[in-house]
């Protein structure tokens, strides 16, 4: 399901809404203060990629210097 971001034309609350294949836009209401005034905002797709890599991770952050993913689950550590 796409994800779009939403901004608040009356309290400037900033959101997300997760449309379903025939969502009708003017559905969407502010969860704060329920208004149907709003802007869809522009956002970059969040992607994550599956795979080996042959880039080298050894200069990147880790758990000992307080940065990367800790625990393993990024295959960085």
């Amino acid at each position: 399901m796409p994800i779009f971001d939403y901004r608040c034309s009356e309290c400037g609350k900033t959101y997300d809404v997760y449309h379903k294949v025939r969502e009708i836009v003017e559905d969407v209401v502010c969860p704060s203060c329920s208004s149907a005034q709003h802007k869809k905002l522009m956002s970059a797709p969040s992607i994550a990629i599956a795979g080996s890599s042959s880039t080298d991770f050894s200069s990147s952050a880790s758990c000992e210097s307080s940065g990367g993913c800790c625990g393993g689950a990024c295959s960085v550590n």
